[in-house]
C-alpha cells in the first residue's frame, strides 16, 4: 500500500503487526499510556486517519502491538539489557482515543517501548 500524507502531516510511528497480536499500547509525549484492543483499529479510506490517543498537548511518542495475555514488555534503561513485563494492564485499558494514564514505574523516560 502507498502511504500519502497531507501537506504538513508527519508520520510518527510505523511498526509491523504480528497476526497473533490482539492489543495496542500507545504512549504520548505527555507521558500518558493507553492500552486498547487492536479490533478498535479500522482500515480507513485513502486520505484519512484515526486517533489512537487523545492529547491535550504534544502528540504520539510511540506505539506497539502485543498479545494481551503475555503482557506488555519493554527494555529497561541502562546497560543491563533487562526487560520488564507488565501483566496487570487494567489501569491503562480504555477505549481507543482516550487520554491514558502515567505509565508503570520503571517505564523508560524517552517514552519508547524498545
Amino acid at each position: 500500500h502507498d502511504l500519502q500524507l497531507r501537506a504538513g502531516a508527519q508520520l510518527k510511528v510505523v511498526r509491523p503487526i504480528d497476526p497473533k497480536d490482539d492489543y495496542v499500547a500507545a504512549i504520548g509525549d505527555n507521558r500518558k499510556m493507553l492500552v486498547f484492543p487492536i479490533a478498535e483499529l479500522v482500515e480507513m479510506t485513502r486520505g484519512q486517519g484515526l486517533q489512537l490517543q487523545r492529547f491535550r498537548d504534544g502528540g504520539l511518542s510511540d506505539a506497539r502491538t502485543f498479545v494481551f495475555a503475555e503482557g506488555l514488555s519493554w527494555a529497561m534503561g541502562g546497560e543491563t539489557g533487562r526487560t520488564r513485563t507488565e501483566h496487570d494492564l487494567s489501569s491503562w485499558r480504555a477505549a481507543r482515543g482516550a487520554a491514558g494514564r502515567m505509565p508503570p514505574t520503571g517505564f523508560p523516560r524517552d517514552n519508547r517501548f524498545d
